[in-house]
């Protein structure tokens, strides 16, 4: 699946701040490099171009298809999370949604840049959904071979139970010979028998998943309230004062994995 090339152009789509970009380019010695972005949100775009080649470009993608096609470049790979609300366990009844069409725009852009792959990803629940379906084959259609399943984000090095699906097309191979990722980190709580080590999925060196003290514990204590007059990234690291209410709803739901339907069961009133 090699590009014999020594920069990767990709475009990102829906980009955010640039999680996605972020992926790419801070891998050691990656060769992503980003020639187009787009988002329909100002301040995620002044955020992207803060930090990746001031590539990116504000406004709606599907009026961009409509009226501006020819601004989009050619590039190597599309990556980008189409937005996941039309999905979602909280939308369910919300079958018309025109969020869960946002792939389309998508698979235009991958097909107008004449990128060889692209990566899809979005809340677990589209991979048993029509919408699904159809991206699968618009690939087909379009050359691509295919790969799609769930990642725990865990299980990567990242200190948190995030599980988000992830669609993956290409042009020079099928990418199944190469994903799922080798695992870093297994949970704690099975035993070695209970991991498949000798069946490829973790790398010899796995360690145990991180925790948010492991990848904060060497903070400071914060200090005040606002923004502070120092160096990133601390100037960011300051506290809160919750009120009363916020308080009360803290204590409700002492216990660790609870949220906000764990608060409306619990305590209905606060």
């Amino acid at each position: 699946m090699e590009i014999q090339r020594e920069h990767l152009h990709y475009i990102n789509l829906f980009s955010g701040a640039g999680g996605l970009s972020a992926g790419f380019e801070l891998l050691s010695g990656a060769p992503f490099h980003s020639v187009w972005a787009n988002d329909f949100n100002s301040y995620a775009v002044n955020t992207y171009n803060e930090n990746f080649h001031k590539t990116c470009r504000v406004g709606d993608i599907v009026e961009i298809l409509q009226n501006r096609k020819n601004d989009i470049p050619t590039a190597d790979i599309v990556i980008g999370g189409p937005p996941c609300q039309g999905f979602s366990l909280l939308n369910k009844q919300r079958t018309n949604d025109p969020r869960k069409q946002l792939w389309i725009p998508f698979m235009q852009v991958v097909e107008h840049s004449k990128a060889s792959v692209f990566v899809m990803e979005n809340v677990p629940q589209i991979l048993g959904s029509q919408e699904y379906e159809e991206i699968i084959s618009r690939s087909k259609e379009l050359g691509f071979s295919t790969w799609s399943g769930v990642l725990p984000a865990a299980d990567y090095g990242v200190p948190q139970l995030r599980r988000r699906a992830f669609i993956v097309g290409s042009k020079m191979g099928n990418p199944s010979e190469f994903f799922p990722p080798i695992k870093s980190h297994f949970n704690p709580d099975k035993t070695p028998t209970q991991l498949t080590f000798y069946s490829g999925q973790y790398s010899s060196d796995a360690q145990p998943w991180r925790t948010v003290k492991d990848a904060i514990g060497d903070l400071p204590a914060p200090v005040g309230t606002e923004i502070l007059d120092i160096a990133p990234p601390l100037n960011l690291h300051f506290g809160r004062t919750p009120s009363e209410m916020s308080l009360s709803r803290y204590k409700a739901i002492p216990e660790e994995g609870m949220n906000r339907f764990d608060l409306q069961r619990i305590a209905p009133e606060i």
